[in-house]
């Protein structure tokens, strides 16, 4: 049996289903794989671990796989598998209507006051037509405690968002939400998810990747085919109870966002580190080829 461990990007969630279904379903068992998932002490520090030898997959989101190869880490994406909408949730009660409102406002977002969360909302200003500095906003950090932010009154909006996470989340608190999507105002659409590795696991490895990858794609057509099952799979692996309604919420909220077409273009790496690099979040750009490929996704074997 070929052991691979799997970091989350963040806690389990309904993101994960897809590996859950496979898991309980005995499909990775099928493929002689014992698949065993790790929640990351940090967010961000599955490349480590990765390094480390303690994870041999890792998922995270485009930004991120941009950033480390920028850094020169060694490390890989392969596949993805959850596209969402989302990007910058704002309170209406605060006089927010358009991007350019955001200027002067709380901004709430993880590892702020760092450029991040600042670069996007004013990458949505510029694009709304307005002029603004990094100075012109007021940064929040409230880790990734989006809607207790706004909800408490710490901050006005909040980015790094995900549609079917944090605006399911604060319109079940009663919260009067609305969002900017990022691929609206001038922002690469990041809110993906990925699966990455290093070039060495991906090299000795590629036949497990390779089934790996077979059995999350026959798990993400048995939620489409079979949600209530699958809603029950996800209910059973995390012991989430059933009457939790914002559980639930979350859980409907997911199932569209989990993808057939695992591939990524070059074209879209591009314009993301172009964009990563304009605003001094990278120094470099790096040929997209070096750091994804779509060899598994296309592969006939």
């Amino acid at each position: 049996m070929e052991k691979l461990t799997v970091g989350l990007e963040w806690f389990m969630n309904p993101d994960h289903i897809p590996l859950m279904v496979g898991i309980k379903k005995g499909w990775f068992e099928e493929e002689n794989i014992d698949i065993s998932m790790v929640e990351p002490e940090e967010h961000f520090d599955a490349i480590d671990e990765i390094k480390k030898g303690t994870m041999d997959i890792a998922i995270t989101e485009p930004l991120h796989l941009v950033e480390d190869r920028a850094n020169d880490e060694p490390v890989v994406g392969f596949a993805r598998f959850l596209h969402t909408n989302g990007g910058v949730m704002y309170v209406k009660d605060k006089g927010i209507r358009r991007p350019m409102d955001l200027i002067g406002k709380r901004i709430q977002y993880p590892g702020a006051p760092g450029l991040g969360g600042l670069a996007i909302v004013k990458t949505m200003v510029e694009a709304d037509g307005g002029v603004c500095a990094l100075e012109d906003f007021q940064p929040v950090n409230n880790s990734f405690y989006h809607t207790d932010a706004l909800k408490n009154d710490k901050a006005d909006a909040a980015t790094l968002i995900f549609r079917n996470f944090e605006m399911t989340e604060a319109k079940h608190e009663g919260l009067d939400v609305d969002f900017f999507a990022l691929k609206d105002w001038g922002v690469p659409d990041f809110c993906q998810l990925i699966f990455i590795t290093s070039p060495q696991i991906l090299q000795a490895r590629e036949a497990v990747i390779q089934a790996f990858l077979k059995v999350i794609s026959k798990a993400i057509d048995f939620i489409y085919e079979h949600p209530e099952e699958a809603k029950a799979i996800y209910v059973d692996y995390t012991k989430t109870d059933r009457e939790d309604e914002l559980a639930v919420a979350m859980m409907e909220a997911t199932w569209p966002c989990f993808t057939y077409d695992f591939s990524m273009t070059a074209e879209y790496y591009d314009e993301l580190q172009q964009w990563l690099k304009s605003v001094g979040k990278i120094e470099k750009t790096v040929d997209s080829h070096e750091y994804w490929t779509n060899a598994f996704v296309f592969s006939r074997k």
